[in-house]
């Protein structure tokens, strides 16, 4: 059984080591005295800080919802932005999704973006790159 040490717990959960200590002695988190020094389970402290027990921690995953809007563009100008930014995601990891929405009488193009931060970023960098004057 994997054990922790009041300093590893305090850094796995990211508090003071003193606020551990004062958990263990409080009852509120179990521990083992050991010696002079608390042990403390992995399941317990996976159970003290909501994680299921036992098992990795949950992956984090953060995603972007980015409206990027353009004024005075042009249907052409629209075309090859459009393009320019879809043929440079083509074989891009699939969980990234653009879409495009124009208005031909104020001449103004939306572009939706939703997807992981990085693949977000990329898209846009190459729009920013696209619409520089």
């Amino acid at each position: 059984m994997e054990q922790y040490t009041v300093d590893e717990a305090a850094a796995l959960l990211g508090l003071h080591v003193k606020t551990v200590r004062n958990y263990v002695r409080d009852g509120r988190l179990p521990a083992v005295r050991v010696g002079k020094r608390y042990r403390i389970a992995k399941d317990d402290l996976a159970a003290f800080a909501g994680l299921p027990p036992g098992g990795p921690a949950p992956r984090r995953h953060a995603e972007a919802s980015s409206i990027v809007q353009i004024d005075g563009i042009s249907r052409s100008e629209m075309d090859r932005v459009s393009t320019m930014v879809l043929s440079a995601l083509s074989g891009r990891p699939s969980g990234l999704r653009v879409e495009f929405a124009y208005d031909e009488e104020r001449t103004h193009l939306k572009i939706i973006v939703l997807g992981g931060l990085e693949e977000t970023a990329q898209v846009l960098r190459i729009v920013d790159a696209l619409t520089r004057d």
